[in-house]
């Protein structure tokens, strides 16, 4: 009754200075709204769904409405939709749905659109979504950061920020199961280094030896803590001539390590280093006993790059000793139907193994025919993710802790610009139609002129030392061996 007497007294409140109306026309379509939340699965702790409709108008007014409770909002620009009441409404109605009716005012005369809904899920999402805000140019270290938004609403911190160390690169944040206790990022430049959070417990490797390509470039964390897997990559980038594509990121030559953390030491494995093989994007499996990764055969680059084809493989990893199988299994052949595979992500609970597919090569985000696929790790059935791709580049993504919950970075709003969408997969592994993130200003993806980078989902805020870490990147930092 308390809970009843809370959102009546806001609806009250809320509706004190709107204005009443007649509606004039009752449209039979629903509107056309930006960012499009019609009839999407949203987590029960979002933060509000702020929206406008795609036509001029006056003023916009919103009912939400479920069995028991209402908000009403009216405003001049957007619905802006008071946090205190929507989370009182969310966690009112977990497991079912909001009726949404939507009326504008043009000139003197109101308007109104069929009704819509939006379905609230029972399953919660995790609390911090990090990310890298980069301008999607050419220019060398222009400004850039690595960025923590809150989900429950609309706070955004810096993690770090390149303005730190000058003329520096931030890049490849990774994060182990969510954690933000662990993490890794690669600081690029003079004052650089690889920059390893281990329960909060801050070192800055210097990562290039004289028996390896190059310095650690693609992480991921082993689920105990005790190992990362990265790349060593000699990549480069060429420019299109026509319109329709712009850049092109490709490798010369790649392999896969396994840094163990403890130990300082690069585990090196020949199945991983071949000289006639690109081996990229590694990831652990859930239990840390498979690691997944991107093999294709050598081409003469950049001449032959149309012609690398990635596939989905694996190899087997005892976490107790840290040694390899001698086996590469080959768990999707891509190249068998002309595409390439790139990012490999597992779902926490083990069932699946989410990928982008591509046409060629494994920088996907310049890619516009990239979409997403699942492969079911029990079957080895792979299926496209009809609900959340488009016409447009879909790309990285990351799994939520709950393995309910996945974000991916898309350009289908303009074909410039990445941004994040969150879209839910049940327990029957059906997926909702993906929701853009919120924004508290529904014209900020407007105004923003950076691309979110590698959207991560954690659970909690990175508190990151920044005058220690300053310090550190100062320092001769701790160089990392190889293990003999």
């Amino acid at each position: 009754m308390k809970h009843l007497l809370i959102i009546i007294s806001t609806l009250v409140l809320l509706s004190a200075c709107n204005e009443t109306f007649k509606v004039k026309k009752t449209y039979s379509t629903v509107p056309d709204l930006f960012p499009d939340y019609i009839g999407v699965t949203i987590p029960c702790n979002i933060a509000p769904l702020n929206f406008k409709v795609n036509e001029d108008y006056s003023k916009i007014d919103v009912v939400l409405e479920t069995k028991n409770e209402s908000i009403h909002v009216q405003h001049n620009d957007f619905a802006n939709f008071p946090i205190d009441p929507w989370r009182e409404l969310l966690n009112a109605n977990k497991g079912d749905s909001i009726q949404v009716k939507v009326s504008i005012k043009k000139e003197n005369d109101w308007y109104a659109y069929q009704p819509f809904s939006i379905y609230v899920s029972d399953d919660a999402i995790d609390d911090y979504l990090a990310y890298r805000l980069i301008a999607p140019g050419y220019e060398v270290y222009s400004k850039m950061g690595i960025y923590q938004r809150s989900l429950q609403d609309f706070k955004q911190d810096a993690i770090y920020e390149n303005t730190l160390v000058q003329g520096s690169c931030v890049n490849c944040h990774s994060f182990r199961m969510g954690s933000a206790k662990d993490m890794s990022m690669h600081i690029r430049g003079k004052q650089g280094g690889t920059v390893l959070l281990t329960d909060n417990k801050m070192e800055v490797l210097k990562t290039k030896t004289v028996e390896t390509l190059s310095k650690f470039v693609y992480p991921y964390w082993h689920p105990s803590g005790n190992y990362m897997a990265y790349t060593l990559n000699d990549t480069h980038q060429v420019f299109h001539s026509s319109s329709n594509k712009r850049v092109e990121v490709f490798d010369n030559a790649s392999d896969v390590i396994v840094y163990d953390i403890a130990k300082n030491e690069i585990i090196k494995c020949d199945a991983l280093m071949s000289d006639s093989v690109f081996e990229t994007f590694p990831s652990f499996s859930p239990d840390g006993k498979t690691l997944y990764f991107c093999s294709a055969k050598t081409e003469i680059m950049p001449v032959e790059y149309t012609k690398v084809k990635y596939n989905l493989c694996s190899i087997s990893f005892d976490p107790q000793n840290g040694t390899f199988g001698t086996k590469v299994d080959t768990l999707f052949k891509a190249s068998n139907i002309g595409k390439s595979v790139t990012f490999p992500r597992p779902s926490p609970d083990g069932k699946y193994v989410m990928f982008t597919l591509v046409d060629y090569g494994n920088f996907s985000i310049w890619h516009k025919e990239a979409d997403l696929f699942l492969l079911d790790t029990e079957t080895n059935k792979v299926t496209a993710i009809d609900a959340a791709n488009s016409d447009d580049t879909e790309s990285y993504h990351s799994w939520s802790s709950d393995s309910r919950w996945f974000v991916f970075s898309s350009r289908r709003l303009n074909g410039l610009y990445t941004r994040p969408y969150i879209a839910h997969l049940n327990a029957d592994g059906i997926v909702g139609k993906p929701f853009l993130l919120p924004q508290k200003d529904i014209n900020h993806y407007d105004d923003l002129l950076f691309s979110y980078n590698i959207p991560e989902f954690i659970t909690e805020k990175v508190n990151i030392d920044i005058p220690k870490l300053e310090a550190q990147l100062k320092g001769e930092g701790k160089q990392v061996r190889v293990r003999n």
